[in-house]
Order: structure tokens, then sequence, then C-alpha cells
């Protein structure tokens, strides 16, 4: 039997669930990272076919796969919505550690998005509507006024979410958990399946 002990000493390679392994290692990270433990890369992929990667925030995970929120019309959402399929790298440097996922793409339900909208800063859902997210911004006042605007619209009782505010979850078909050794031997495992719902298979790989 593995225990949460055995995980958190590093002897993951005994785990046989990915997910389970992943929400140990990210409470680890919780406890000791110093910065942001729950930024990753995420990668996506433009018009021709070029992968694009930028750092977003987790705001969830469970066995259905990890989530984030974002502007449907920001580049990552155009992105994801074309081509509905991306990769995240978390790293934890304090912890010396490294997980890899890919899988498809879905956009979470109405409820999931409104029910994590609500519970952000008003200032953040301000910002949801005052930001035009990645296109040209001719200077920041033009910025700056939209808050304003936006401050003055909903200056009582609630904000509604955007239409184009929602997040996307990762159906993982892959993941990798990755721990720094001495003279590079590092300890890789990997977690595979053909599509979401089935049974993880597990291989250990040469660093």
């Amino acid at each position: 039997m593995v225990t949460e002990t055995d995980l958190t000493k590093g002897d993951f390679t005994l785990a046989d669930e990915p997910i389970d392994l992943f929400e140990q290692w990210l409470q680890d990270a919780h406890e000791q990272e110093l910065n942001d433990p729950t930024a990753l890369a995420l990668a996506t992929v433009d018009s021709d076919g070029l992968p694009d990667v930028r750092m977003v925030l987790l705001k969830g995970v469970d066995a259905r796969g990890f989530v984030f929120y974002t502007n449907f019309e920001s580049q990552k959402g155009r992105e994801l919505l074309a081509t509905p399929k991306a990769a995240m790298c978390f790293h934890w440097k304090s912890l010396r550690r490294q997980v890899r996922v890919r899988g498809p793409v879905e956009v979470v339900s109405d409820a999931e998005a409104d029910a994590y909208y609500v519970q952000r800063p008003r200032g953040s859902r301000i910002g949801a509507w005052a930001s035009k997210q990645s296109r040209p911004l001719e200077s920041r006042f033009a910025l700056e006024r939209a808050v304003a605007e936006y401050t003055a619209k909903y200056a009582i009782g609630d904000i509604p979410r955007p239409a184009h505010w929602s997040g996307f979850r990762v159906l993982p078909v892959s993941i990798e958990f990755w721990h720094d050794g001495k003279f590079r031997l590092h300890d890789r495992v990997q977690f595979t399946r053909d599509r979401d719902g089935e049974g993880w298979r597990k291989v250990r790989l040469y660093p």
C-alpha cells in the first residue's frame, strides 16, 4: 500500500493513480513553493500549426481533468476553440519536481464558470469586462477608462459573468511526473491512456 508519506518522500513511482499523485504534489507545492504553486505553462496551437505557450493558473483538478479560466476572445481562447488540444507543464523549483499533462480540451459548463466567477475579487470581475485581452491597446489610459466605465456601471449589486469569459478543462491522456535526482539520475513515471474515461497505463522512463 502506498501511503501519503511515501509519495511526499518521493517514492511516487509506486503510485497507480496519476490524479491522486498530482493532488498530493500540488498540496506539497502549496506548503513549500514560494510563489504561485498553481502556475503552469500552457501550450496551444495557432492557426498556422505553430505551438504557442504562456503561463496561467490552475483553478481546479479532479478525475475529469485540469481547469483554468480565460477570455475566449484572447489568443489562447481563440486557439483552443479552434483546435481543442493542449499541453501543460508544472514546475515546482523548490521541490525539484515537474509534471507534464497532454490531452484534448473541453469548455466547462456555465454552472462551473458562474460558480468560479462569483468567487473572484470584484476588481477581477470588472477586469473581465474591461480588458479586450490579447488585442492591440492604444494606451494605458484606454484600459483605465474602460475599468472606470465598468466600475460605474456595476457600482451596485452583482457583476454578471461576460459571455466571452469562461473556462477550459484539459482531459488528460498523458501525465508525466519527474523528480530531480543526483548526477542527472532523475525519476520519471508516465501515465497514458487512449481517451478520457479509460484506465491508466504506467511506465517508468529513462531520465
